[in-house]
């Protein structure tokens, strides 16, 4: 399969590390199931047109979880996965991620009834996440300015 990995150079995906304040003042992290393989992800996707990243970050944190808030124009990192294209192709991807204070949730949005939508503190969300760089970001998460 290396012919597949190394065949191009990565592709950029932009995704939303989603977050509130429990009642005993830690944080909770959003997660939703992948449509494929049902694997717990951050919401994520492709650039947009006319839109910049921390705008698209939004949107797909809308379209695929229902949720609504405040969204900081500075990735807070990125990790690395394999996207398995419906071509058969398999697709690096560098994942910059945007954090959003989220505001409130919609029970109505793009993909209801696609995924599954949970909330989990800091610590179980990255045990659920099998990304490594993706699980050290969730773990070591601050909330930034």
């Amino acid at each position: 399969m290396p012919d597949k990995l190394f065949n191009g150079a990565f592709e950029l995906q932009l995704g939303a590390l989603c977050y509130r304040k429990s009642d005993d003042c830690d944080l909770e992290i959003l997660l939703i199931t992948s449509r494929g393989t049902g694997r717990w992800i951050i919401p994520k996707g492709w650039p947009m047109n006319k839109k910049k990243p921390h705008e698209a970050a939004r949107i797909e944190a809308f379209e695929e979880a229902g949720v609504v808030g405040r969204v900081h124009k500075k990735p807070v990192g990125r990790y690395i996965y394999l996207k398995w294209l419906n071509t058969g192709r398999v697709a690096p991807c560098v994942v910059d991620v945007f954090q959003i204070e989220v505001t409130r949730t919609e029970q109505k949005f793009k993909e209801t009834g696609q995924r599954k939508v949970a909330w989990f503190s800091r610590d179980k969300a990255a045990r659920l996440v099998r990304e490594v760089e993706l699980k050290s970001l969730i773990a070591t998460f601050r909330v930034g300015e």
